[in-house]
């Protein structure tokens, strides 16, 4: 078999495998179990290797890259249209291998085994973050039952719980034990989730790339980390629109007829990092706003004819515009001052 093409559609247990010849025939269909497709793949001679990016898929790709192959990751929603009839693992491998020759396809950069560690601490981050907003909620609930409404905020939260909760008595003995245990997992959770943001206050600081963006208004060590872990090669991105699009911030655009219309934010990528920089954005907004620079302006004048939140996200917009801009040229983000008159 002179394979050109291998598509591979990856599963838990069991992948299966389609190869393409040069005139792109079929020569191959196999199913192969996971733990033996790394010594499949070696005896191949040097072909293009496709597969939905994924989880695992990552790992198999710096293996198949390291012996040779041209491997070409690629988002699962742009295979999908090349998948024949009704979905099957073979159809799906044969959809893959068809994809992966496609010149117009855009691809996933592989990520390294470094980035993909930072990745993981974030979202271990964010479930421990969901995790204590949980909590909260449900220790709010507990003591709003028993007529104790608290104002909003972790301060007002925290305040209520050090000076009334040892002398409170509209608690029961047994409620009093279970609000105890519900704090001291807070507090658990707390220290958990300090350590995480010391571990990528030190990421920041001695990574590169990450301490260029933090030259960045709006983006602090957790936004610095998780994008230089997420983009790879930053040359993937022509321009800066088209970062902020893979990130989800630009309209939703519908054409018929010639004519475009423009909706809300897109939303695609990762929801993870549209929500951090929307957070810096609007954490650095009032700053910004007041600076007597070109942002600084164009935030003026932005403000008096919408409403803040479509500024906010405006404003994300652009600080991902300059992220990639700081990671393209490799130098740290300057102010312009605005032009009088």
């Amino acid at each position: 078999m002179n394979i050109v093409v291998l598509g591979i559609d990856l599963g838990k247990t069991l992948c299966s495998m389609v190869g393409l010849d040069r005139e792109g025939a079929v020569v191959l269909r196999r199913r192969i179990r996971r733990a033996s497709l790394a010594a499949f793949v070696e005896k191949q001679s040097h072909c293009i290797i496709g597969m939905e990016a994924c989880c695992g898929a990552h790992h198999f790709a710096r293996q198949f890259a390291s012996l040779g192959h041209n491997v070409r990751l690629m988002p699962p929603e742009y295979v999908k249209p090349y998948v024949k009839s009704h979905k099957k693992d073979d159809r799906d491998a044969e959809a893959i291998a068809e994809a992966a020759t496609r010149p117009t396809m855009r691809f996933v950069p592989i990520k390294s085994e470094e980035q993909l560690d930072v990745q993981t601490l974030h979202r271990a981050r964010e479930r421990l973050v969901g995790t204590r907003t949980a909590l909260i909620n449900q220790l709010r609930g507990v003591l709003f039952d028993r007529g104790i409404v608290i104002a909003k905020g972790r301060p007002k939260l925290n305040l209520w719980l050090r000076e009334n909760l040892p002398d409170n008595t509209l608690l029961t003995t047994r409620m009093r034990q279970l609000v105890d245990d519900m704090v001291d997992e807070l507090h658990a959770l707390d220290r958990r989730i300090k350590q995480l943001d010391q571990e990528f206050e030190a990421l920041a600081k001695s990574d590169q790339r990450a301490r260029l963006l933090r030259s960045v208004p709006g983006i602090g060590a957790l936004n610095a980390t998780a994008l230089a872990a997420a983009v790879g090669d930053v040359s993937a991105f022509a321009k800066g629109r088209d970062f902020a699009a893979w990130l989800g911030l630009v309209p939703r655009q519908i054409t018929t007829g010639g004519k475009p219309r423009l909706t809300g934010i897109s939303k695609r990528g990762s929801t993870y990092m549209r929500v951090l920089l929307i957070h810096g954005a609007r954490a650095a907004l009032p700053y910004l706003a007041r600076m007597d620079t070109q942002l600084g302006a164009w935030l003026q004048a932005l403000l008096q004819r919408a409403k803040r939140n479509v500024v906010v996200v405006a404003l994300a917009n652009k600080l991902a515009r300059i992220a990639w801009a700081v990671m393209s040229n490799q130098r740290p983000y300057e102010a312009v001052v605005a032009s009088k008159g």
